[in-house]
């Protein structure tokens, strides 16, 4: 079998491997990711799909659908859509334009377009380098995350917490909350400066993963600290026992 034929994706690991380039780019573009794969409901019936919801500097929420190929004339009338039902700004993530019509049209409906590299020209040795390093850093990233003691975080902080770690997007974790999605994401940049959440966690995915295991540190830590004040209330009541006995004889 050929290296090529081996290295053949599916249309679905293409789609995935694009879809993290493009949170990758938009993330290195100053981008803050809100959501991934939003459902667009009306009236209680799923209508469509946006890959990514992402938030400007400026505070512009776009609706942003991810390409693994070219765009065509449907794909930029299918963002331009899912965008205006979501009352979003549209963009597209691709590997360029289908053609001028696709070209054209996005240009007059005032879509931004960012075109990724059609192909990715690496050798075997650094691919297999740049696959490792990658595994070792994520690895390193969690083994600190679990290793570290807790940081002494405030009420608000452990019950903001705890919202993220049982909800499904950040969008439900600001209504759980009780709060605007933006005071939501001035909370998460405040968790970033203060350590509490690193700042290589930005994709939901990563924010409800880490949220899950220092809610657990937590909870180990209350459990440690409770088995603590037993064991004092114990030793207490032994000493007392003790003297007790004593004053007996």
């Amino acid at each position: 079998m050929r290296f090529d034929e081996k290295m053949q994706l599916s249309s679905i690991q293409r789609w995935r491997s694009s879809e993290r380039i493009a949170l990758s780019i938009l993330e290195q573009q100053g981008f803050q990711i809100v959501e991934t794969h939003k459902k667009i409901i009306i009236n209680g019936t799923e209508v469509g799909e946006v890959d990514i919801v992402a938030r400007d500097k400026e505070g512009n929420i776009y609706a942003i659908e991810v390409k693994a190929g070219k765009i065509d004339v449907t794909g930029i009338r299918q963002a331009y859509v899912n965008a205006m039902l979501l009352n979003m700004k549209p963009m597209i993530v691709c590997k360029g334009y289908a053609d001028d019509a696709a070209r054209e049209l996005a240009q007059k409906l005032g879509i931004p377009v960012i075109q990724l590299s059609d192909v990715f020209l690496v050798e075997d040795e650094e691919l297999e380098i740049v696959v490792r390093e990658a595994v070792e850093e994520a690895l390193s990233n969690f083994f600190e995350l679990l290793l570290t003691t807790p940081l002494e975080l405030r009420e608000e902080q452990k019950r903001i917490l705890i919202a993220l770690a049982s909800s499904t997007t950040l969008q439900e974790t600001a209504e759980r909350l009780g709060m605007p999605l933006e005071t939501l994401l001035k909370f998460l940049n405040e968790f970033r400066s203060l350590g509490i959440i690193p700042r290589w966690a930005k994709k939901w995915s990563s924010i409800k993963r880490i949220a899950q295991i220092l809610v657990a540190k937590l909870t180990v830590k209350s459990t440690i600290e409770e088995m603590k004040n037993s064991l004092t209330v114990i030793q207490e009541m032994l000493s007392d026992i003790r003297k007790f006995h004593h004053n007996l004889k």
